[in-house]
């Protein structure tokens, strides 16, 4: 269980290295690094609510993925290429108690999710989720330690799923005793809606791997399904679980999770509002998210603030995001099945933030992931990865109120928010994994390839420039013809020679030639 109560707060692994002196960062006006090259963010928030400062608690990490409190007052924390570690708060000294060495880490398959047993006394079990291959094929695999002498022994393996390099999720939590696991879909679509797959759901198991007597279908672990990449998932207060999960090209959610509820991909992206999607709605009965964004922000990890120093973010969800590099406070209204407000801190601050974990007092820390494979923040600083402290602080700093994610019609704002974060905002690409726009020889053969590769997407894997790649570009269909001409004209003026521009009316002839809706 991964929320604050003020008596008892979950035992999580956090793993990682250790800080040097504690680095308090400038509170009154969160000045992004000198040593960073920021000219290619976005403007950003960096404040946080009156009274709250923010401070640098340890440095020098390797792509921390789940931080956790835990019962001996230490953060624990996993490393995505196979390191479990407790960090002090107040010194960062770190402790590593397990390496895993048969982890396969590739983009985001690796060590990832954690959870401890709730009640470590009576039952010191720590359960870890990592992705690993066996004839070559990867998998993931539930694991549960035991917690003795100071270390994990005694590793059970409790099931074993398909995984692929990516779509892994996966988060562990617990409830009554009970464990809940959010599995990634694998990268396939033909899993979330399979009842007998796994994959794209959400488990609920024993501590011992059995499937619990009560649970909604007998012999089955499935509580809920439907879902394509959970990135955050925790129990309030009230017992209410919620996630946070990446959507393709659009609707990332918070979903409130109940179960035998289908939530609905690959079939429905966030609300049923189009043609397919509704026509889906008929034959199944899939729930609607609490929140959604588009354009997408890449939610990561979440965490639910019932009371604690911190009196305005008191019954909030809070959520940190990879794309959309931030904090973001998320007020739930009083019977918790409604988000009422969205405010967004530390916008682009500290980079890509991956975790968040909080104390009994209500201190909240979270984890950069500047390390990671898909880096937009250009290269790492030397300090990075970072956990950051956000307590009470003497300086008062002003709140700053969320943003409206709506779509702005501006050429290079759209090509920011639909296709930097794969193929950079100059066009670069990233090496072996996105391919690059500038210079491209899908670009030079005509506006009418690039369009229809923006109309219809790929699944993948396909070969451009003489390069192998297998990661699937979503359609972007979902655009008015006009947003799609002005992301056209954006990538050709990347390029070194001069093109006309493209039209709206052009899109809509090609749109109507692949019979796609508008």
């Amino acid at each position: 269980m991964k929320f604050l109560y003020l008596i008892l707060v979950p035992f999580v692994l956090l793993g990682v290295f250790i800080l040097q002196s504690e680095t308090t960062i400038d509170q009154t006006a969160f000045k992004v690094s000198t040593k960073r090259n920021t000219s290619h963010l976005l403007p950003g928030d960096f404040r946080v609510p009156a009274g709250i400062g923010a401070t640098v608690i340890a440095s020098g990490l390797d792509v921390p993925w789940e931080i956790t409190w835990g019962p001996d007052k230490k953060i624990w924390i996993t490393e995505q290429k196979g390191v479990v570690s407790r960090i002090d708060p107040v010194s960062g000294e770190k402790d590593v108690i397990l390496q895993i060495k048969d982890v396969w880490f590739l983009r985001t398959a690796g060590l990832l999710g954690m959870a401890l047993h709730p009640d470590m006394k009576n039952y010191p079990y720590v359960f870890l989720n990592y992705t690993f291959l066996r004839d070559e094929k990867p998998f993931s695999r539930l694991v549960r330690y035991t917690w003795k002498s100071d270390t994990l022994t005694s590793p059970k393996i409790l099931m074993e799923i398909a995984a692929n390099n990516g779509h892994s999720g996966s988060r562990l939590t617990f409830s009554k005793g009970k464990l809940f696991w959010a599995t990634g879909d694998a990268a396939s679509t033909a899993f979330s809606q399979d009842f007998n797959s796994p994959n794209g759901k959400i488990l609920r198991l024993n501590i011992d791997g059995s499937v619990p007597a009560d649970n909604p279908v007998k012999g089955s672990p499935v509580w809920a399904m439907g879902f394509r990449n959970i990135q955050g998932m925790v129990f309030s207060g009230a017992n209410k679980l919620y996630t946070s999960e990446h959507g393709d090209a659009t609707d990332d959610e918070i979903n409130l999770i109940e179960k035998t509820k289908n939530y609905g991909w690959p079939s429905i992206q966030g609300y049923a509002d189009n043609a397919k999607e509704i026509e889906f709605g008929k034959n199944i009965t899939s729930t609607d998210p609490i929140k959604s964004w588009t354009p997408t922000i890449a939610p990561a990890g979440i965490d639910y603030y019932s009371r604690g120093s911190i009196s305005e973010w008191n019954n909030s969800l809070l959520m940190v995001s990879l794309k959309g590099k931030s904090l973001r406070a998320l007020k739930l209204d009083a019977t918790g099945t409604k988000i009422i407000n969205e405010e967004i801190f530390l916008e682009n601050q500290f980079g890509r933030l991956r975790d968040i974990c909080i104390s009994p007092s209500g201190d909240v820390y979270v984890s950069t992931s500047n390390r990671d494979w898909n880096r937009t923040m250009g290269d790492p600083l030397p300090e990075d990865d970072r956990i950051i402290k956000i307590s009470k602080s003497a300086a008062p700093l002003n709140p700053v109120t969320g943003k409206n994610t709506a779509v702005v019609s501006n050429t290079s704002s759209l090509y920011q928010q639909y296709c930097a974060s794969c193929h950079r905002e100059d066009g670069a690409g990233l090496k072996d994994v996105f391919p690059a726009l500038k210079g491209s020889g899908l670009v030079k053969s005509g506006e009418f390839p690039l369009i229809r590769k923006i109309l219809k997407g790929s699944a993948g894997p396909v070969v451009i420039d003489g390069v192998k790649y297998d990661t699937q570009m979503p359609s972007f269909a979902f655009l008015k013809d006009a947003e799609i001409a002005e992301i056209v004209n954006y990538v050709r003026k990347l390029q070194p020679e001069k093109y006309p521009d493209v039209s709206p009316q052009m899109i809509t002839k090609e749109r109507e030639k692949l019979s796609l809706p508008r």
